[in-house]
């Protein structure tokens, strides 16, 4: 996710490379997490109003403006309210309504970048859709370093399909680059969005990247087949930037709400989500206001799975085990976050809600008995993971052909990127194009992203009573054509020193090679996707 090159699935990858757990200086008392997200007095922000009823109520607007606050949205579709405030008593006035089930502010915190970055029971396979197709090529200037793609077989499924201009893919993140050559002919601009104020703002000019993060995550999803550059997964899909994170690679709930109203109203495929939803990595039901950000967000993402929309999350990059997580060091998003038990009643969202497809990471060089090595960043889990997809391993992954262990994906001209390759493009208003090598679990989610949409492009139906495949079916299609991936029979020297950053526990893959906790069903193919007709599994 992002915090793997940003905080979105906060790479805690700068923090962590090289870095053995005793000199990261964790501590290893524990503290009670305040039970409220503190609203300084005159300060303006934002809060979830959770309503207890599916709609937000027509007196919403008055209720909250007696309690000290102003409305700025209303998600009618899913009983959730944004307000803003600079009252210190908003919370507890809000609460008198009797119709309000929990209320949170929600981005009193860092404004910094920290860091370097349901299952189904159907098993027939797909019939053949009606969506138009095309084949493309990877023969692009950089497609020789494209790793990645040869990993996962995507130039074997680009002979068949580069995916439909009828399938379109929202990648919720920090926006994308909406001027990039390799970018610019699939972006659709009137399904682009600003979300990070709460309310949407239309258009690609709104959701243009100021981080870096959406536009590599975008490159690796749909970079066009056109001579320049590299190859996405899915070159001819059409790719909607939904801008969720900050500048600064923060996931504020008002925000990814906010995102998945939008794709579910506007007939979103499949989304991307590279990061985990801020303020708390692990949100806590037992705690009212983290439950106030929980189920606002879970009725949001359901929303959007329930209009027929595929969600694909990164697992994230604490090398924790999601299925028994234990403590969490890295919350609030402050300068001093507080450490704190946690157990299964908390979760990291949006990878832990149900129906979400869950994506761990994995380098470029092989285990002793078969597959590849799970990068060493990677969070994992038996509940969790879905499937694994390429993620970059700066460490374990290096070779001939991954000479620096990363991923290479588009990357605005205007943000810095230690490593990058850069391609003149003739054009004097957008001179050079800028390709930008990143690690991270985020890296891995829109290889995903990228076979579920040539998924749904090959066996999507358009004369379906709902006009698309089900995330059901497409999941199912996923995990039943993945490469399956055993347990490591023994690890390289080294790995086991980077152990979960939030309790120290060391890494432990369990279950078989039919499904385990650090691979899920095996790594995605996308020629065995395109290709799928009949049950393997």
């Amino acid at each position: 996710m992002l915090r793997s090159t940003v905080r979105m699935w906060r790479a805690r990858v700068a923090r962590r490379v090289g870095v053995p757990l005793a000199l990261l200086g964790l501590v290893t008392g524990f503290s009670p997490l305040a039970s409220t997200v503190a609203a300084q007095a005159g300060t303006m922000q934002n809060y979830i109003v959770l309503y207890g009823g599916s709609a937000v109520p027509a007196d919403a607007a008055a209720s909250i403006g007696r309690s000290g606050g102003s409305l700025v949205y209303s998600y009618d579709q899913i009983g959730v309210a944004i307000a803003r405030s600079d009252s210190t008593n908003f919370r507890a006035n809000i609460l008198k309504d009797n119709k309000v089930e929990g209320v949170s502010a929600t981005a009193a915190f860092a404004t910094q970048l920290k860091n370097d970055q349901a299952r189904t029971d159907d098993a027939s396979g797909p019939q053949p859709g009606d969506l138009p197709n095309a084949p493309a090529t990877d023969s692009d200037s950089l497609s020789g370093l494209q790793w990645d793609m040869r990993q996962i077989h995507t130039p074997e499924a680009h002979a068949i399909t580069g995916g439909s201009p009828a399938v379109l893919v929202g990648d919720i993140d920090t926006g994308l680059d909406y001027r990039h050559p390799d970018l610019r002919q699939n972006v659709d601009d009137a399904d682009s969005v600003n979300c990070v104020s709460g309310s949407p703002v239309p258009g690609s000019v709104a959701a243009d990247d100021d981080n870096g993060h959406g536009t590599h995550t975008a490159g690796t999803i749909a970079a066009a087949s056109n001579g320049f550059g590299i190859v996405g997964v899915a070159p001819n899909v059409r790719i909607a930037a939904i801008k969720a994170g900050n500048a600064a690679g923060f996931f504020f709930p008002e925000a990814v709400v906010c995102a998945f109203v939008w794709a579910g109203t506007h007939h979103v495929d499949v989304t991307n989500n590279s990061y985990f939803a801020d303020p708390y990595l692990f949100n806590c039901k037992n705690d009212p206001v983290q439950r106030a950000i929980w189920k606002a967000e879970q009725r949001a993402i359901r929303f959007a799975m329930q209009q027929g929309t595929v969600v694909v999350a990164a697992e994230g990059n604490e090398s924790d085990d999601l299925s028994h997580p234990t403590q969490d060091v890295t919350s609030p998003d402050d300068a001093t976050p507080v450490i704190r038990t946690v157990h299964n009643d908390c979760v990291v969202i949006p990878v832990e809600i149900s129906g979400v497809i869950g994506v761990t990471g994995d380098g470029h060089n092989m285990q002793a008995n078969g597959g590849y090595l799970k990068s060493f960043f990677s969070s994992y889990g038996a509940a969790t993971a879905d499937v694994v997809a390429p993620s970059g391993d700066s460490i374990f992954g290096v070779n001939a052909q991954a000479t620096n262990g990363r991923v290479l994906s588009t990357y605005p001209a205007t943000k810095a990127c230690t490593r990058s390759v850069k391609e003149p493009t003739g054009d004097v208003t957008y001179p050079t194009a800028v390709y930008c090598y990143l690690q991270g679990t985020s890296m891995a989610s829109p290889h995903v992203v990228g076979v579920a949409a040539l998924i749904i492009s090959m066996f999507g139906n358009l004369n379906s009573p709902n006009g698309k495949m089900s995330p059901g079916a497409v999941q199912a299609y996923l995990s039943q054509t993945a490469d399956p991936q055993p347990c490591p029979s023994a690890l390289p020297p080294g790995y086991a020193t980077f152990v979960s950053v939030s309790n120290g526990a060391p890494q432990v893959c369990t279950g078989g090679t039919g499904h385990n906790s650090w691979y899920g069903a095996g790594q995605v193919n996308a020629f065995n996707a395109v290709t799928h007709t009949t049950s393997s599994k």
